[in-house]
């Protein structure tokens, strides 16, 4: 296969001598008879299963908004579709980690550990896309006053934008002069696909002059008037077309891009563990993360399931262009509504114009819509809307984490609903309403190496496969780049084989140089482990070293694992060393 192919080659002067000559060693004795461990050196279960497992984020508040602490998976009924779930574990509110030690150079990583240290995690997202431009500075200003104000020892927030695609404004940190530097440096843009309402101007066909006309009698001018009235018409008619079309031009590529943002903080996010808010400072909700129009069921009603909001059910049964545009986003729309379920990532759209006089209701019902799916809450039409970013930090004290196996195994693509209750009186429940039953590497058209891509142009390192890498120079490796990875193995998903596990994972190095690609190399891992070793590698990490050849001067190296079986994938970029 590949395990055992230019290991040796590896760094003897760095301070991971011992833990890679350790690694050496079990994989070479994976080739060795199995020999059964006793059952003391096993430990937990923490790999990813083939079985799917279900897992749900509840905050639990009392009548004034706080913590409900002490709670035991005994307090709490799990039902899916309205038949209770046996609940497999619970976890209770999480307090701060203390930071590991600082890599070595040449170290790389994108595990849990070193992209978020601390507690939980919150991410503060500015959508230029899809606001105003004068309400993107009333945002800005409101986030500064937060942070100077509100922001506590022990939070862990980053600033992204949306301003034609994710950026990244600031990284996760916890110290709040570096937010608020990285705030006071965001310049609010012109709104590029601005929101149209697709009516013509009053007017707009006057370069038809139907008095102008020379008339020689009355039924001559009776004539020229009527025909002068069908062209105003027809004029009128073909604008009114125009704007629709140009209007679902612009809904269609403000979908897209909050599409491609969201999708790509799921990447960023989903390997912290947790509980993680993304917080939606936005003047528009441009897609619902139910995307077909359909009548909610009287059960579904009466347990207040997702529905589209008035605006969009409206619109998009009587405006084809918008219709069509929703359509051809529904599948894209239900797979993000299952990876945002998947890595417990809960919204908290916050409207970022702030109290309105504006009867535009529905576009807030749209903010509370997504907030509802996804188990956050939605702030709308208030002055002070760094009080709703202040809730989304109070949420992740309250946060319980439920984990279970549906009962249904079928992963059939349909919308599960969830409902969660507390054997406790006076107690408030928030958490998302349900999930889609999606397998990501089962859907219509999937490509694993379509997702590679997604994740090395991400903005910052994906997550959902942890690894650490060191990059070893040309110079230091016999005129090579040496690449070296060592994958959590935890983060991998393994089938059972013939007593022990099997494993399929794929590595990628590429160079890039100003933007444009160099030398790449990629090399797969698809093999079974008897069981003794596959525990070991469980403790210690799955290692490769790959060469390739050296890319020109100032290039960096977009490095991805990806696991086959999930097609979840982690990446890290790092420089090469001269």
């Amino acid at each position: 296969m590949v395990m055992r192919p230019n290991i040796l080659r590896l760094w003897q002067r760095s301070t991971w001598t011992a833990i890679i000559l350790l690694l050496i060693t079990l994989l070479i004795v994976s080739s060795l008879p199995a020999q059964a461990p006793s059952s003391a050196e096993l430990p937990p279960p923490t790999i990813r299963v083939s079985t799917h497992m279900v897992v749900v984020d509840v905050v639990v508040t009392d009548k004034q908004g706080k913590a409900v602490q002490g709670l035991h998976a005994e307090d709490f009924i799990v039902e899916e579709n309205g038949k209770q779930q046996k609940i497999a574990s619970l976890t209770t509110p999480t307090e701060n980690n203390a930071a590991p030690p600082a890599l070595p150079p040449g170290i790389y990583s994108n595990r849990a550990q070193y992209r978020s240290p601390g507690g939980p995690v919150t991410v503060l997202l500015l959508d230029a896309v899809n606001t105003a431009f004068k309400d993107q500075a009333y945002a800005r200003f409101q986030m500064l006053k937060f942070v100077k104000e509100n922001f506590k020892p022990g939070d862990r927030m980053g600033v992204f934008t949306l301003t034609g695609g994710l950026n990244v404004l600031q990284d996760l940190t916890d110290d709040p002069q570096i937010l608020y530097t990285a705030l006071q440096h965001y310049k609010p843009l012109q709104q590029q696909y601005a929101p149209s309402n697709g009516a013509p101007p009053t007017g707009s066909a006057g370069a038809i002059d139907s008095g102008s006309a020379p008339v020689s009698d009355a039924a001559t001018s009776g004539a020229l008037a009527a025909g002068a009235t069908r062209l105003v018409d027809i004029a009128e008619g073909a604008l009114a077309s125009f704007q629709n079309v140009n209007s679902g031009y612009d809904d269609d590529r403000r979908t897209v891009l909050t599409l491609d943002a969201l999708n790509s903080l799921s990447r960023i996010l989903g390997g912290i563990p947790g509980r993680k808010n993304i917080i939606w400072v936005t003047g528009d909700m441009p897609l619902s993360l139910i995307p077909e129009d359909r009548q909610p069921s009287k059960e579904e009603q009466l347990e207040e399931l997702p529905s589209m909001s008035t605006r969009r059910v409206g619109q998009h049964s009587t405006a084809s262009v918008e219709a069509t545009t929703r359509t051809l986003h529904a599948e894209e729309i239900r797979e993000l509504a299952a990876r945002l379920s998947s890595t417990q990532i809960a919204i908290y759209p916050v409207d970022a114009r702030g109290l309105t006089a504006s009867d535009d209701t529905d576009s807030q019902e749209e903010m509370r819509s997504i907030a509802r799916e996804t188990g956050g809450r939605a702030y709308v039409n208030q002055n002070e809307i760094k009080a709703g970013v202040q809730r989304a930090f109070d949420d992740q004290t309250a946060a319980y984490t439920i984990a279970y196996y549906p009962e249904n195994k079928k992963y059939d693509g349909k919308y599960r609903s969830i409902k969660v209750k507390v054997k406790r009186d006076g107690v408030e429940v928030q958490n998302r309403r349900g999930y889609f039953a999606i397998d990501p590497t089962q859907v219509k058209g999937y490509n694993p190496q379509d997702e590679v891509l997604r994740a090395t142009t991400d903005v910052t390192a994906s997550t959902m496969v942890g690894f650490t890498a060191q990059v070893v120079p040309a110079s230091a490796n016999k005129g090579k780049v040496g690449v070296t990875f060592l994958v959590d193995a935890t983060t991998l998903a393994a089938e059972d084989s013939g007593g022990g596990k099997h494993i399929n994972v794929s590595f990628y190095a590429t160079a890039f140089t100003n933007g444009k690609m160099g030398p790449s190399v990629s090399q797969k891992v698809d093999r079974s482990f008897d069981d003794k070793t596959y525990q070991q590698i469980l403790r210690h990490g799955l290692l490769l070293h790959m060469d390739m050849d050296p890319p020109p001067p100032n290039s960096r190296l977009h490095l991805a694992v990806q696991d086959s079986r999930t097609g979840l994938v982690g990446t890290i970029n790092a420089p090469i060393a001269q």
